[in-house]
């Protein structure tokens, strides 16, 4: 069984690009190493974010991860494929 030879620095080369995940529109902003998995901030919806009290303070992106590998290593994990680059920066 072969393995798939992914570089980290080609991974971290993709911070900043839209891409659609599902029915959303999200940005890259992390390449984690474990993994590897990638850091999606949905652009368009934010959620509540509560304090230490549980209070609601302030609206924030939603985040999303998405593993780059399948389970054994040995190709694209299925949600990387998925992706979808997102040309115009609009995302319309």
């Amino acid at each position: 069984m072969t393995r798939v030879d992914i570089n980290l620095a080609q991974l971290r080369n993709m911070i900043g690009l839209r891409v659609r995940h599902g029915d959303l529109l999200c940005e890259i902003i992390e390449i984690l190493d474990d993994g590897p998995t990638l850091v999606l901030k949905d652009i368009r919806h934010a959620i509540i974010q509560s304090n230490k009290f549980g209070d609601a303070t302030r609206r924030v992106p939603e985040t999303h991860t998405v593993p780059v590998l399948s389970t054994d290593h040995a190709g694209l994990h299925p949600a990387f494929r998925a992706l979808e680059l997102v040309d115009d920066p609009a995302g319309d």
